[in-house]
């Protein structure tokens, strides 16, 4: 009973903040997420300490202050989707064009041609939270696998703007029923593989040269299917104060005809693909997440 007392206390404060930037104009609302942005990263130590312990691990070359800056550009980089986010319900096909352009759309096209379904490989990267809705606001609806968050009515309200503009949404737990019957009808899913994984549905790639253990699911149901498998991800442009949802060119999948080495080489595949565009655009990848937690048999925590 408690604990449902503190999600409604959670709801009633964030509702009411989220039709606030909902209903400002796009840049002010921008303006006041970064100042909110600013706020919590000075008073979230904890996340300061992840995040500076993954950047000094992942690129320790980098000076202290470069380490600092990306860092405060993450949680710019937060801020700046949340407000994205509560604009989403003013936007159509017409204005969309506001929001974002395309880049390399044509490789989504040609993956989609093949017929036998798209996963779209991405991660906590930009904007993730809002790509789907540009695609799918553009006449390309797609499912997004998520993780139900605690909060019900929080999770409620998140799934209520992710499928406004005719997305759908696949639950971890019912992930494989849900995205082979995707593919079977040549349908496209949003997969984010970038977050820790336990050792029960990961294996252990090289993500920044550190063993990361990550989910394989993605791999397995690529070799499974005979699906295209397509990097994407929604970054930011400050030149034009607008994002790009960037398609590259299907992946070329590892296999060998054994299935446990295929998922583990294409796994690898995939995260390379994935620490490309993180070291193009750091401050825009969510280093305040534990990345590292799981680790290797006899390997000392990180954390």
């Amino acid at each position: 009973m408690l604990r449902l007392h503190r999600y409604r206390l959670e709801y009633a404060l964030i509702w009411p903040a989220v039709k606030l930037l909902g209903l400002l104009p796009r840049p002010v609302s921008h303006a006041v997420a970064g100042l909110f942005g600013m706020i919590v990263y000075a008073g979230a130590p904890r996340l300061r300490a992840v995040g500076q312990k993954n950047l000094a691990m992942a690129m320790p070359g980098l000076p202290a202050e470069e380490r600092a800056r990306i860092l405060r550009g993450v949680f710019r980089n937060l801020a700046r989707m949340l407000a994205e986010i509560t604009q989403l319900p003013r936007f159509t096909r017409d204005n969309i064009s506001q929001v974002f352009a395309y880049d390399g759309f044509e490789n989504y096209a040609e993956a989609a041609a093949r017929g036998r379904g798209v996963l779209y490989l991405t991660a906590h990267l930009g904007a993730w939270e809002v790509s789907a809705f540009c695609h799918a606001t553009m006449g390309h609806p797609m499912h997004v696998l998520i993780r139900a968050l605690d909060n019900p009515y929080l999770n409620e309200l998140v799934n209520r703007y992710r499928t406004m503009s005719g997305n759908q949404i696949i639950e971890k737990r019912d992930f494989l029923r849900g995205i082979l019957a995707a593919m079977k009808e040549n349908q496209a899913v949003g997969i984010l593989i970038d977050q820790n994984s336990s050792t029960t549905e990961g294996v252990f790639v090289d993500f920044f040269g550190i063993p990361a253990c990550t989910a394989a699911g993605m791999a397995r149901i690529a070799l499974r299917t005979g699906a295209a498998v397509v990097p994407g991800f929604m970054l930011w442009n400050q030149a034009d104060g607008r994002y790009r949802l960037r398609f590259d060119p299907p992946l070329e999948l590892i296999s060998t005809g054994d299935p446990d080495a295929d998922a583990l080489a294409n796994t690898q595949l995939f995260m390379r693909t994935i620490e490309g565009y993180v070291r193009r655009y750091p401050d825009q990848w969510l280093w305040i997440h534990r990345r590292w937690k799981t680790r290797p048999p006899g390997a000392a925590a990180i954390y």
